[in-house]
Order: structure tokens, then C-alpha cells, then sequence
């Protein structure tokens, strides 16, 4: 019986007469650990995509970044990584509180390279290991299901210029995100930022759009 493969997935196959090697393929990559390699690719991965669904069933992809490190293999089924400070729609968070699927591409576009999980996540605000990610508002745990390697094929291959300033570092203050600035949400700001917002002065929505359109890093 097959873990990834549902009838849907066996049309195609047939149709296309790919059963065969899709079956090959997943004896073949799919594993229910994580092994060394696996995890070694996970660990010095600076993001990932995770998709999640939401209360509708409608599925959502969502970027995650951070340092190298950020995502850490704990055991041979689970891994965990920190939730910072987002645009306070708490899409993906929310999503995992309801239904705790959840996929997560890691990829290397210097290599290339990516890996495919697949799992259940939960979310917490006391996890044991919230100390160790600076400025975490929550650490995600997501229990391995599957995890397989896709080949490179079609990856374009880019080059990290630098890492974003955003990050959070014990070496420095993390700056205040430039949206935050806008002066169309100063009413709606939590607590927590409204006093840095002030201090470093309001700015236009088209203001801060040419910066995103532009490239600015402090965007």
C-alpha cells in the first residue's frame, strides 16, 4: 500500500503510465526518518516554504527564514523551528491550531538541492525549547509522516547576496520592520511596536511600496 499515492494520483499514473516508476521512486526516496543527510540539509537551510490549511480547506504557502540553524532535527521524527514576528495575521500559526498537516519544502538554489516533509505540526508558547530562539513568539513542532528528496531538475540556480537584517541575533537589536512605519496603521499597532514606531517616524504606503518595488533592504 502506498503512503503517498491515493487514486486521483493512480489516474495520472495510468494514464501517463507512470505507476511503475512512481512506485520505484517512492520505494526508493520516501522515508519515514531522518537520517543524517536529511538532516544536515535541514540545519544549514536559511528557509523554507511551509504550506498549511486553513478553516475554509483551502491550502496556503507561506515563506519562512531565519539563520542557518533556525530549523533543528531533534529526533529521527521531529523537527522544530521558532515563529517570529510576522504582520500579526498568524495565517500559517492559526492554520496549524486547526489542523495540524502541514508541508514543508526546504531548497538549495546554489546547489541545487530540495527535500520534501511531510507531517503534523503543533504550536506552542511554552515549549521547552523557546529559549533558544531569540525573539520567538511561538516554536512549531512538526512530527515527521514522510520525507523524500525530488530531483533538481527545473531548480534555477541563484546565489545569496545577504542575509536579511531582520533576523533575529544576539549580536544586535532587531530593527523595527519598515511596515510598521506606515502611518495608515499606527491606530492598529499592538503595544509592542507602536512606542518604536513613533521614535522612528511614520512614513506613506507608497512610500514604503517603492521601497519593496525598488529592492531596498530596509524595506
Amino acid at each position: 500500500m502506498s503512503r503517498l499515492y491515493g487514486d486521483p494520483h493512480r489516474t495520472l499514473q495510468d494514464a501517463f503510465g507512470t505507476r511503475d516508476i512512481a512506485d520505484r521512486i517512492e520505494q526508493i526516496a520516501c522515508k519515514a526518518e531522518f537520517d543524517d543527510d536529511a538532516t544536515a540539509f535541514i540545519e544549514m537551510a536559511d528557509m523554507f516554504f511551509l504550506a498549511t490549511v486553513d478553516h475554509r480547506g483551502r491550502p496556503t504557502v507561506s515563506y519562512k527564514g531565519g539563520d542557518p540553524g533556525f530549523v533543528r532535527v531533534v529526533d529521527s521524527t521531529t523537527l522544530v523551528f521558532p515563529s517570529y514576528d510576522g504582520n500579526g495575521m498568524f495565517l500559517s500559526m492559526g492554520n496549524v491550531a486547526r489542523n495540524a498537516q502541514v508541508g514543508l519544502l526546504f531548497i538549495s538554489f546554489e546547489r541545487p538541492h530540495r527535500i520534501r516533509v511531510q507531517g503534523s505540526a503543533s504550536v506552542s508558547r511554552d515549549d521547552p525549547m523557546m529559549g533558544q530562539f531569540r525573539e520567538a513568539d511561538m516554536v512549531v513542532r512538526v512530527t515527521l509522516s514522510e520525507l523524500w528528496q525530488n530531483c533538481p531538475r527545473y531548480i534555477h540556480r541563484y546565489r545569496k547576496v545577504e542575509p536579511s537584517r531582520y533576523v533575529p541575533r544576539e549580536a544586535c537589536d532587531t530593527p523595527l520592520a519598515e511596515w510598521k512605519r506606515i502611518d495608515l496603521v499606527q491606530d492598529a499597532l499592538p503595544a509592542r511596536d507602536a512606542g518604536r514606531a513613533q521614535a522612528a517616524g511614520t512614513i506613506g504606503i507608497e512610500e514604503w511600496i517603492e521601497k519593496v518595488k525598488s529592492g531596498d533592504p530596509t524595506a
